[in-house]
């Protein structure tokens, strides 16, 4: 009896690990939401701009900040009649211990809301978000409440629609945690610094999971516009290097389509965005033969558009990557083969050494530093001070005069170009000198080259990490997900 009780036992537990790892490896490849990993058709636009914060120290060693994107951001609100939507990953005014001074942008971004909704009542004004601004459920958030109070549609993202890119971690959670759902306060300290929280708040941020993207589109005098862009309204974050590209017409309105997507999913029974004045608003206009062509792409075809860009360069074509975290294996392996062809590769990374005061440990850029210099790919760090290097683009630019940008919310890693996070980048594809691509042009290279009486980054030895212990580890936690990147 005793040996059948214990055979009983065996099978019980082996058939509940087959269920639950069966459980893990489905929410690692569920289908997607309808209209995620979005691949937009490469159309004409129209006003096509390339916007650049930087961040770098003057001739003193003292942090000078120049910002646009903001800016641009603010102004679209302020302009909007019918429609804005806002898409933002980071919405808070969380600050961990980064060094002063901070622009307080949640509050900025908040207040252009509310007084655009009350200039403009008829307005719709959404805010898309993710979860993570109110640790989960853990904290209040006394702006969001404002924006609901003052009319302003809040939608939070279902993250549990998407996949899941942390599997060892995420089957626990699903079992055992998600059920209970959360509270306000708890009595453990915030993971960003501010407040306490509940246990469940720190176990749901190990989910690895967010909707990333920084988008923008809002009506204006019967042209719709779009914003696509690395920067968050984040008190934090406001001194952080980031690029955007901004553009009206029918690309402004596949932007709008993909935001549809995600109002599907996370707000379901919510308006649809579009009308007939929407449409008529994003409808193509006559534009020069030479004009830029933009495509959307999101999540997975991110990571198509990027390695097609890369693949397709050689002798005498250049390539500039700027990038807040680059680890995905086949980028890598495309930035290597690229090089190998004869192309000109330059490549400016953060270091990974700072994270709102946090002292982080260099993972993953200097590992995939490492593996590039060694493949002769030459590598600048870029120059922080508390702040990060949050900027997303890859340019290519070819030895017959024409060039493309990939920019937006993306990082080149496996969470975020894999079908995982949220993420949402442009493709701008058009002549050297179209003066979007030449702005992102002198970006880069002032970035480099520290040109303009700023230094923004230092030579490849100033992290250099040769460590094989660290190359194992990355390779492993970007394989598994078992990391914050």
């Amino acid at each position: 009896m005793a040996f059948h009780i214990g055979k009983l036992r065996a099978l019980s537990f082996a058939g509940g690990l087959l269920a639950f790892s069966s459980g893990c490896c489905y929410h690692m490849a569920k289908p997607l939401p309808q209209g995620l990993s979005y691949r937009g058709e490469l159309l004409p636009a129209e006003e096509v701009r390339f916007l650049g914060d930087r961040t770098g120290l003057d001739a003193s060693g003292v942090r000078q900040v120049e910002q646009q994107i903001f800016d641009e951001v603010f102004g679209m609100i302020a302009g909007a009649e019918r429609l804005v939507v806002v898409d933002m990953f980071l919405f808070n005014t969380f600050l961990g211990s980064g060094p002063p001074p901070h622009r307080r942008l949640c509050g900025e971004l908040t207040e252009a809301l509310v007084a655009r909704k009350r200039a403009a009542p008829g307005l719709r004004a959404v805010v898309i978000t993710d979860p993570v601004n109110t640790v989960y459920g853990g904290l209040e958030a006394p702006h969001l409440a404002r924006l609901e109070a003052e009319g302003i549609e809040v939608v939070v993202t279902r993250l549990e629609r998407l996949r899941d890119s942390n599997p060892a971690w995420s089957g626990v959670w699903r079992l055992l945690f998600q059920p209970w759902g959360n509270r306000v306060g708890g009595g453990m300290a915030s993971p960003f610094g501010e407040g306490e929280v509940t246990l469940r708040s720190w176990l749901a941020l190990l989910n690895f999971k967010a909707n990333h993207r920084k988008v923008v589109v809002a009506d204006a005098d019967g042209v719709l516009r779009a914003l696509v862009t690395s920067a968050n309204p984040h008190d934090g974050s406001s001194a952080h290097s980031n690029v955007g590209v901004v553009f009206s017409g029918s690309a402004a309105g596949a932007v709008l389509d993909t935001e549809e997507a995600v109002l599907a999913f996370s707000a379901e029974g919510a308006a649809p965005f579009r009308s007939e004045f929407l449409d008529a608003a994003a409808s193509p206009r006559p534009a020069a033969e030479d004009a830029p062509r933009v495509q959307v792409v999101t999540e997975g075809a991110i990571a198509e558009a990027a390695e097609a860009m890369i693949g397709g360069a050689g002798k005498g074509d250049a390539l500039d990557v700027v990038m807040f975290y680059l680890a995905d294996r086949g980028i890598i392996r495309a930035l290597k083969a690229a090089a190998g062809r004869g192309a000109v590769l330059r490549v400016v990374l953060d270091p990974n050494k700072d994270a709102f005061g946090r002292q982080k440990n260099g993972m993953p850029n200097r590992q995939a530093a490492r593996e590039l210099t060694a493949a002769g790919v030459p590598v600048r760090w870029a120059v922080t001070r508390g702040e990060q290097m949050h900027a997303k683009m890859l340019l290519v630019r070819r030895a017959d005069g024409t060039a493309e940008l990939l920019a937006g919310s993306a990082n080149f890693t496996r969470r975020n170009v894999r079908d995982y996070n949220l993420e949402t980048n442009v493709r701008v594809v058009g002549r050297a000198d179209t003066p979007a691509l030449a702005d992102a042009a002198a970006y880069a290279g002032r970035l480099w080259s520290n040109e303009g009486g700023r230094v923004f980054t230092d030579g490849y030895e100033a992290f250099r990490d040769d460590s094989r212990w660290r190359v194992m580890l990355y390779r492993f936690q970007e394989a598994t997900g078992l990391c914050t990147w």
